[in-house]
């Protein structure tokens, strides 16, 4: 697995961030529906809600979060949040081709994963803990980063594997992003991500990956 093609310091211990640079290609969503409901059965089958949190890669996530002094039942991962949904009866909702694969993938690999706009971030980036005073407009509000894990560019916070940025976020106007997942390590590879991405984009190509690599 290839390094990114940006500067990346990981400050925190126990994560690996898989990356992949994803276009859109038009024409290519037509099967999208059915994946977003392919992969909400499969978690059905296999997961619960009472199930949930002994799940391998849930709790290897909670584990990082309480070691970057976040509460993980009070702000918890992604993509705990998704399944938590998905189990409950909800449907993974048609917003952007990039971010329902991105959604799928989470959904997957049960880790949280971000779609970040190109051109939105400035490299070096680092992955650290929260600071006081720390914050941005989260897709779901205002959001304070203290104590929380933390992706940050040279501009200062950019995303955090609970909620993402409004200042990266995917517009209807996006035709590319960069993918990031934050992977507990030991738990799930970063070829495991892959070929779960690739697996994805095969049977529903609304997009084409490249750059992938890890850090």
């Amino acid at each position: 697995m290839d390094r990114p093609p940006f500067d990346v310091v990981k400050e925190l211990r126990g994560w690996t961030l898989f990356w992949a640079k994803l276009e859109y290609v038009p024409g290519g969503e037509n099967r999208l529906a059915e994946c977003r409901a392919e992969v909400a059965r499969e978690a059905r089958a296999s997961l619960s809600l009472e199930s949930l949190a002994a799940h391998p890669p849930v709790a290897a996530l909670r584990r990082l979060f309480k070691a970057a002094g976040c509460d993980p039942t009070r702000y918890r991962p992604s993509s705990e949040a998704l399944l938590r949904r998905l189990l409950k009866g909800d449907e993974l909702p048609a917003l952007h081709p990039l971010v329902d694969i991105n959604n799928c993938l989470s959904v997957r690999l049960a880790a949280p994963c971000c779609v970040m706009r190109a051109g939105s971030f400035t490299p070096p980036l680092v992955l650290r803990r929260g600071r006081p005073g720390e914050s941005y407009e989260s897709l779901r509000g205002p959001i304070s980063l203290e104590d929380k894990p933390l992706l940050t560019d040279a501009q200062g916070p950019l995303d955090t594997p609970i909620t993402g940025n409004e200042k990266v976020k995917v517009t209807a106007e996006t035709e590319a992003a960069w993918l990031v997942v934050y992977l507990p390590e030991q738990v799930i590879s970063a070829e495991t991500a892959s070929e779960t991405l690739l697996g994805i984009l095969q049977s529903c190509p609304a997009a084409r990956a490249s750059g992938l690599s890890a850090s």
